[in-house]
């Protein structure tokens, strides 16, 4: 009796055993073999490109199967990588017959706007049509929108053109009842990113730099719609008085920023006229994957142009934490463009950075390897929607730089931040602690007791002489006396068009004009662009601990805006104390 409950026993487990391996291997193949064929689907005549602005853009994207599981109904993350191959392909594909924009509430920064609405301008030269149609749209969807040659919208929906606005969360009081401090060491009047934890309100200088970029963003934007609506500029930022979410829509088209009201069964009928579509036939829609995927007549040239995206915060090492997955870590981006310098085929680097910035340590080995890197072949930076404080150091030694006029740059500052957790743990924990040292710093950098006026002093001169090697690094990287760069730097925030007129950049452009750039610094006529590093395959996600889980997407659609806000608390706990980062969530609407 006991061999037959042992044997019956071990038959079921293997059977749940079994079954559970099956399935998982089942849910593989059939996300392989969807993702294959999303790889391999032609584009078919009369086909419409669909941009669905319902969501956020970020620098790049995995090539996720699972990925609509667990991300709402409708919301996307757009691969501005993706996006700017697609737009470029649909230009020259003589399938597609034009773009559909589909209005959203789209969360980007302006950098990365910019450069996808120039590619959006850009398309229109081929002849092809773009129509865009939304139930709402936010200043960001709107602004990509208005490059259509119709912008229509919902009867009853709403466009916001309210502006720009900035509102920073502080932190300080909140910490000093659960009984934390935070103690900080910086250099800068304008390096801002300590202040929501050692203030209740932006200090004077922050305000006024947030004010100057602020300002200099929404009067890009502003014109940059004026030029496609064929309006005054004047009258457009009039409008953001008046052209709230919550505005009658009739003032949209009074304003000349949409030109109908209309329903979708409406937009249907005009798209298939644009697109030269039978009634009684169906449209046909392709996404920007469809496009960026499909295959390019074009002859493999042995001389490259490298294109190494760097993005997310600057970090020592990857850490475990599910929130930290974009990241630019240090040790991974010195052997990647190692690997770079020995390739032979690669004749010049173009490194895409997106960040605020980060570990002062990993930014300054960046630094260095990108000095080698140049010493054997051009480097060419292209800024994104960030390249400040940290962002800015790994960028600052290179041949050229190229920017955005909206790029949030410069940020030249250096700080540390050591919490003194003594209050929370003695008196609100009722924690005490003791302790034996051999020497009189034994304990230096401990969160059970604050800094006394040595360590302090200590932190506080390690801080200045980080500030000394970066401020020397842009000045050799940029040609500059180093107190021209001190006049300049003192952790102040600036946008591309402002950075360009100090020499911190030499020209407004987008990551094609960089590529340009770098061809020609290399004496290259013609070549093939290869991009790094690889994205991992989709399903290393499922295997790889370090990488986000699928509570990640779930928090960040939960959270909304205070999400970054979250995300940068979380990773503070392993972060480099030394820090040159611009602020940790910056807060535009």
């Amino acid at each position: 009796m006991k061999d037959f409950i042992k044997y019956t026993t071990a038959t079921i487990v293997g059977i749940f055993l079994c079954s559970i391996i099956m399935s998982v291997i089942s849910i593989i193949a059939i996300a392989g073999m969807a993702a294959s064929e999303s790889m391999t689907k032609p584009i078919k005549e009369k086909s419409i490109l669909r941009l669905n602005l319902n969501g956020t853009i970020e620098e790049r994207t995995k090539d996720d199967p699972f990925a609509a599981l667990a991300a709402g109904e409708g919301y996307e993350t757009i691969s501005l990588e993706e996006a700017m191959i697609a737009i470029e392909k649909a230009k020259e594909n003589e399938s597609i017959k034009g773009i559909y924009i589909e209005g959203g509430m789209l969360e980007a920064t302006p950098a990365m706007l910019q450069e996808l609405r120039n590619a959006l301008t850009d398309f229109k030269e081929s002849g092809k049509f773009i129509l865009a149609y939304g139930d709402n749209y936010s200043k960001g969807a709107y602004y990509l929108a208005s490059t259509a040659d119709q912008v229509l919208l919902n009867p009853i929906g709403m466009l916001d053109w309210s502006g720009m606005a900035s509102q920073p969360l502080f932190f300080k009081d909140l910490l000093e009842k659960i009984g934390v401090k935070v103690q900080v060491f910086k250099v800068g009047t304008y390096k801002s990113a300590v202040e929501p934890f050692i203030c209740t309100e932006m200090s004077p200088a922050n305000r006024e730099q947030v004010n100057s970029y602020l300002s200099s963003i929404w009067k890009n934007m502003v014109n940059d719609v004026a030029a496609s609506r064929n309006l005054k500029p004047e009258a457009v930022n009039a409008l953001a008085d008046s052209l709230t979410l919550l505005a009658d829509p009739e003032v949209s088209v009074k304003g000349g920023l949409v030109d109908q009201l209309c329903y979708i069964s409406e937009v249907k009928k005009i798209l298939k006229k644009k697109a030269e579509i039978e009634e009684d036939e169906s449209i046909k829609f392709v996404t920007t994957k469809d496009v960026a995927n499909a295959e390019t007549l074009q002859e493999k040239i042995s001389d490259e142009i490298a294109v190494y995206y760097a993005y997310g915060d600057i970090v020592d090492t990857r850490s475990t934490s599910i929130q930290q997955e974009a990241v630019i870590c240090g040790k991974d981006v010195i052997k990647d463009l190692q690997e770079l310098r020995e390739d032979d085929d690669v004749k010049a680097v173009v490194i895409r950075v997106n960040s605020g910035g980060g570990s002062a340590y990993a930014s300054e080995q960046i630094w260095h390897e990108v000095e080698l890197l140049k010493a054997e072949k051009p480097v060419v930076i292209s800024m994104g929607g960030m390249a400040a404080s940290g962002g800015y150091y790994i960028s600052c030694g290179a041949n050229a730089i190229y920017a955005e006029p909206t790029t949030l740059t410069g940020s030249i500052g250096i700080f540390g931040m050591i919490p003194d957790a003594s209050e929370l743990l003695s008196e609100k924990l009722g924690l005490k602690h003791d302790v034996v040292k051999t020497n009189a710093m034994s304990d230096f950098g401990s969160f059970m007791r604050p800094f006394n006026e040595a360590e302090s002093n200590l932190m506080q001169t390690h801080v200045n002489k980080g500030y000394e090697l970066f401020t020397g690094r842009v000045a050799d990287g940029r040609k500059m006396k180093k107190d021209d760069v001190k006049a300049i730097a003192e952790g102040r925030v600036w946008t591309g068009e402002q950075a360009l007129e100090i020499g911190l950049v030499d020209k407004l452009g987008d990551l094609d004009d960089a590529i340009a750039a770098a061809a020609e610094l290399a004496e290259s006529k013609e070549y093939s662009i290869g991009r790094y590093p690889a994205p991992a395959p989709w399903f290393q996600g499922l295997l790889d601990k370090t990488k986000s889980s699928y509570l990640d997407s779930h928090l960040k659609e939960l959270m909304g805006e205070y999400y970054t806000v979250f995300n940068s608390l979380q990773n503070m706990k392993g972060q480099n104390p030394i820090q040159a980062r611009i602020p940790y969530y910056i807060n535009i609407k």
